[in-house]
C-alpha cells in the first residue's frame, strides 16, 4: 500500500492509520477500508483509495458543506500529482468514450458543484476522482442525487460521502485507452450524517435519465455483499432519506 505524502503535508487533512480503520475528516465515522495494493490519497477536499488494475478509485469520501459551494469554474483535467501515472488513466484515453458504445461523459465520483466555491476546487478534476459514466445515469438520476445532497445541509449542518463504482458485469472498453483498465457497470453512494445514520443508494450505468434516485436505495448490508473490501460501520435511516427528498 501507498499512501500520499499529500496526506502528511496537509494540516486541515489529519488521518490516522491503523490495520483496522482510517480516519479522516473526509470520512469522521471511519473510512472505508483500502484494498491490498491501492494507493490512499487524502486531498485537501476528498480522500481517495486508487486500484491500479482498474485504474479507477475504489472509493472517494468527502463532506458537502455550505462553505464550499459556489459558480461552477469550469473543467480542468489534470493528471493527479500525487499518483504514479502508470496507475490512472490520461485524458487521452477518455477521447471518444462519449461515443458508442459507451455514450460516457468523464463523471465525478466527488463532485465538482460541491466545490466550487473552494480555493482547492481544480483537485475534482484530477483524472484520479473521475471515471466513465453513462450520460443518461450521469446528466440524470446521480446528478439529481447530488443535487440533493446539496440542498439538505446548511450551516454547522453538513453531511458525509463514500461513493464508488462497481464491476459486476462486462463493460465495454474505452476506445482510446492505451493501458488495461475497467470500465464500471454500476456505482453506490452512501450519504451519512456524523452520528453515523445513513442511506445508500445503488445505481447501474444503464438507468434511464428519467430516473427518480429515490426509488435506487439499497440496504447497507446488501451494498457491503457486492464490495471486495469494508465500508464503514452505518446504520440506515429515514431521517437521512427525508433530508435528501425520499419519502419513506
Amino acid at each position: 500500500m501507498r499512501v500520499s505524502l499529500f496526506a502528511l503535508l496537509i494540516l486541515s487533512s489529519p488521518a490516522v492509520y491503523s490495520a483496522d480503520s482510517i480516519y479522516s475528516v473526509h470520512c469522521p465515522v471511519s473510512c472505508p477500508e483500502n484494498p491490498a495494493g491501492n494507493n490512499l490519497v487524502f486531498g485537501h477536499l476528498y480522500a481517495l483509495s486508487n486500484n491500479s488494475n482498474t485504474k479507477m478509485a475504489d472509493w472517494v469520501a468527502y463532506e458537502v458543506d455550505v462553505a464550499n459551494f459556489g459558480e461552477s469554474p469550469g473543467r480542468d483535467w489534470a493528471s493527479d500529482p500525487f499518483l504514479s501515472p502508470d496507475v490512472t488513466l490520461e485524458e487521452n484515453d477518455y477521447k471518444d468514450a462519449s461515443k458508442e458504445p459507451l455514450d460516457a461523459d468523464r463523471g465525478h465520483q466527488a463532485p465538482l458543484a460541491s466545490f466550487a466555491g473552494s480555493r482547492y476546487w481544480y483537485e475534482l478534476n484530477y483524472l484520479s476522482n473521475i471515471t466513465p459514466q453513462d450520460k443518461d445515469l450521469n446528466q440524470g438520476a446521480w446528478k439529481n442525487l447530488e443535487n440533493a445532497e446539496r440542498d439538505a445541509v446548511s450551516y454547522r449542518n453538513t453531511l458525509f460521502v463514500v461513493t464508488g463504482p462497481l464491476y459486476e458485469k462486462p463493460m465495454p472498453k474505452m476506445p482510446a485507452a492505451d493501458e488495461a483498465h475497467a470500465v464500471p457497470s454500476a456505482y453506490y453512494k452512501i450519504v451519512y450524517d456524523k452520528s453515523g445514520n445513513a442511506a445508500a443508494f445503488y445505481m447501474e450505468q444503464s438507468t434511464p435519465r428519467q430516473t427518480n434516485y429515490c426509488s435506487k436505495t439499497v440496504q447497507i448490508t446488501e451494498l457491503q455483499s457486492k464490495l471486495n473490501y469494508k465500508l464503514p460501520t452505518l446504520k440506515s435511516s429515514t431521517a437521512i432519506l427525508k433530508r435528501l427528498g425520499c419519502s419513506t
